[in-house]
C-alpha cells in the first residue's frame, strides 16, 4: 500500500531536483519569489514548462508563511504526495535481480532533520532501501526532503507496521540483521557483505528491547572523548561508510 503525506518541498536544490525527477501529477503548484536571480528563475521556468506546470511569482513573505519560516531560498513546491515503497515488492525485485541488498532500518527516528541527513548518507553510500515504522517516527515531510538535498527522490523508503515482524520476515528471506548498541563488536570489524540489514536506534533510547532481540550481531562506535553519544544522523553516516568500505574495499 502507498502512503501519502501532503506537504511542501522547498529550497533550491531539493526543489529543482523534485522538478527534474518527479511526475507532474505530484506537483500542485510552483511558487517562485519575486525578483529572484534571473539564471535560477530561468531554470525553474524551463523545468516547469517541460512538465506543463504554471509558475506563480509571489512575494517572499508569502513563501515564508507557506513553509512557516523555513529556509525556502525563493522556491516552494506544493506537492500532492511522497510515496512509500512496498517492501514486499522491493524484496521480490531484489531477488529477481539476484542482488544482495543493503537495507537500513530506522527504529523510531523522530527528528526529520536526522531522517533527511540519513537519506543523504544512504544515497551517497548505495543503500538499496530504508525501512521506517508507521508510528512514533518522522515520515517523509518537506523538512526531510530539504535536509536530504534531493536524496529523497532516489532512495526507496518503506513504512511498515511492526519492525520486529519485519525483521523476522527478512531473516526468512536470508538477511542478516545488525544493530547499533553501546555494548557490541567494534564497527570496524563489521563484514557488511551479503543480504544485510543495519538497524539504527532512536536518538535517545536506542533500539527497542524487543527489536534488539532480533539482532544477529550488535555493533558499537568506540568513543574516546568526554561525550559518549553521537547524533543519529552522524552515527549512521559512519556506519554506512564502513559498509561501503566492506563491500567495496580499496584494491
Amino acid at each position: 500500500m502507498t502512503s501519502i503525506n501532503k506537504d511542501f518541498v522547498f529550497g533550491r536544490h531539493a526543489g529543482l531536483d523534485f522538478l527534474k525527477t518527479q511526475d507532474a501529477s505530484k506537483i500542485n503548484k510552483v511558487f517562485l519569489q519575486h525578483g529572484i536571480q534571473e539564471d535560477f528563475a530561468n531554470q525553474v521556468y524551463a523545468l516547469a514548462k517541460k512538465k506543463r506546470l504554471v509558475v506563480q511569482s509571489v512575494p517572499k513573505n508569502k513563501l515564508d508563511r507557506l513553509v512557516a519560516g523555513g529556509n525556502h531560498q525563493g522556491l516552494v513546491l506544493a506537492v500532492s504526495s511522497f510515496e512509500y515503497a512496498d517492501l514486499d515488492k522491493l524484496l521480490d525485485k531484489f531477488d529477481a535481480e539476484g542482488k544482495e541488498p543493503f537495507l537500513l532500518m530506522l527504529d523510531s527516528i523522530e527528528d526529520p532533520h536526522n531522517l533527511g541527513s540519513i537519506l543523504r548518507s544512504a544515497d551517497a553510500t548505495g543503500v538499496d532501501a530504508i525501512i521506517i515504522p508507521k508510528r512514533h517516527a518522522s515520515g517523509l515531510t518537506s523538512i526531510v526532503a530539504k535536509t536530504s538535498t534531493g536524496a529523497i527522490d532516489y532512495v526507496p523508503v518503506s513504512r511498515v507496521n511492526n519492525l520486529v515482524q519485519t525483521t523476522k520476515t527478512l531473516k526468512k528471506r536470508g538477511y542478516w540483521i545488525f544493530g547499533t548498541d553501546m555494548k557490541g563488536t567494534d564497527y570496524r570489524e563489521w563484514n557488511a557483505n551479503g543480504k544485510t540489514v543495519l538497524v539504527i536506534g532512536n536518538e535517545g533510547k536506542g533500539i527497542s528491547p524487543l527489536l534488539k532481540k532480533q539482532m544477529d550481531q550488535t555493533l558499537t562506535l568506540p568513543m574516546v572523548g568526554h561525550v559518549q553519544s553521537l547524533n543519529a544522523g552522524v552515527a549512521t553516516g559512519i556506519m554506512l561508510y564502513q559498509m561501503l568500505n566492506s563491500r567495496h574495499p580499496l584494491k
